[in-house]
């Protein structure tokens, strides 16, 4: 089985989907001057868009990973994914501090999900 790379960078791809498996790219916002309420829903409308490019879908969520650049915000984020999260779907996740790349990024999220 050959593995398929959509939006292929000299640095990375976005996306990689094997054996029905789709791994995204952690996702970072463009726009640096939202706060966190704003970045967390421009990433997940990333993710939305990345996952259904891929086949897939937010219910198919395998395993999240968050990373903030303040853990204090985890409470503004999850109001955010708490209303994007597909209800009964709510998938394994874990949030964490880190330094991020850029210091304007307040959150990055890293999806693996199963192709529909």
């Amino acid at each position: 089985m050959e593995v398929q790379r959509l939006h292929v960078g000299p640095r990375l791809s976005e996306t990689a989907i094997y054996n029905g498996v789709v791994y995204l790219a952690g996702q970072i916002p463009e726009n640096t001057q939202q706060d966190i309420y704003g970045q967390t829903a421009e990433v997940l409308g990333h993710v939305d868009r990345l996952l259904e490019e891929a086949g897939s879908d937010k219910s198919r969520i395998l395993s999240c990973q968050i990373f903030l650049r303040d853990i204090s915000m985890i409470g503004a984020m999850n109001e955010v994914w708490d209303q994007w999260v597909a209800q009964g779907s709510s998938p394994p996740r874990a949030t964490v501090e880190a330094r991020l790349a850029d210091p304007d990024w307040l959150i990055e999220i890293v999806v693996t999900a199963a192709q529909k």
